[in-house]
């Protein structure tokens, strides 16, 4: 598709959004590093105190392969509410850098007893990190490749077709709140709305008139990987071209306040995250 935004974009704390873009492989690393020296400190397991509580509704769930790219079968979590009519809406969820883990499937779940068809896709291709090392190397790895992660984000897309889902979203956290954009692009025309926490973004032109479906954006006031003129320029340059967009920056938050396994969790913030991301949802995908 010719697309590189999503990786410039991550060079932001080094080098911003413009100029000239260093070869994929140096970009990535970068990316990663940057990624690193955000979750230093993190790790992938929620504390008993934050832990995801059990979603509010009858749901239905198991591993689904939905791709294939080379000789790697990729798996996805799905869920579905258990008595799941033939017309719902779908949401595709990517992960943060983590990976699929039981975070993302908790929240796909709690996603899934709000009405939708939910596909957890695995960026990650099976593997998933327990230490921000590991972490870093398999972001690394992904970002290295942005053919592969199109195929995967495009096979994720058309397996949730087949499984009957009437309109499509996207959602994602940091790593996924990139992909998110990512795939608002590479979807252009067929999702129907995009959701990003906390990912990064871009201003420029070309890629903003590519996001034809209501962007709904969380972003951390205190957030030192995203700076708040990049993420209000992006605000800008969305309402310039006449897109819809939702862009909420809460003050005191800082990178990943949604996440209950990192150190920047903030509970309330959370919440209403939670809160607008449904009722964008339902705005947005719902009849």
């Amino acid at each position: 598709m010719g697309r590189t935004v999503l990786p410039i974009c991550w060079l932001v704390l080094l080098a911003g959004c413009g100029g000239q873009a260093p070869p994929a492989e140096d970009r990535a690393a970068r990316e990663a590093a940057a990624m690193a020296q955000m979750h230093h400190d993190d790790a992938p397991l929620p504390s008993p105190a934050v832990a995801h509580p059990p979603p509010s509704g009858s749901v239905q769930t198991r591993t689904v392969t939905y791709g294939r790219i080379g000789t790697d079968e990729l798996q996805g979590y799905y869920a579905e509410p258990a008595d799941a009519g033939a017309s719902l809406p779908g949401v595709i969820l990517f992960h943060e850098w983590w990976g699929l883990n039981d975070n993302i499937r908790a929240m796909a779940e709690k996603l899934a007893a709000a009405g939708y068809r939910v596909l957890a896709a695995d960026l990650y291709r099976g593997r998933s990190a327990q230490t921000p090392q590991d972490a870093r190397q398999l972001m690394q790895a992904a970002l290295s490749d942005m053919p592969a992660m199109d195929a995967n984000i495009q096979a994720a897309y058309d397996w949730l077709q087949r499984a009957g889902a009437a309109k499509i979203g996207t959602l994602g956290w940091c790593f996924g709140g990139g992909v998110s954009f990512e795939a608002a692009q590479l979807l252009s025309g067929k999702v129907a709305a995009t959701v990003i926490y906390y990912g990064f973004v871009d201003a420029q032109p070309e890629a903003l008139a590519k996001l034809t479906a209501p962007v709904l954006g969380l972003f951390g006031g205190q957030d030192q990987s995203i700076p708040l003129e990049r993420v209000k320029a992006f605000e800008k340059g969305l309402r310039a071209l006449g897109r819809p967009a939702d862009i909420h920056i809460y003050p005191d938050a800082g990178h990943a306040f949604a996440n209950p396994s990192g150190t920047n969790y903030k509970a309330a913030d959370a919440d209403d995250a939670w809160r607008r991301t449904l009722e964008f949802l339902g705005r947005t995908l719902k009849p």
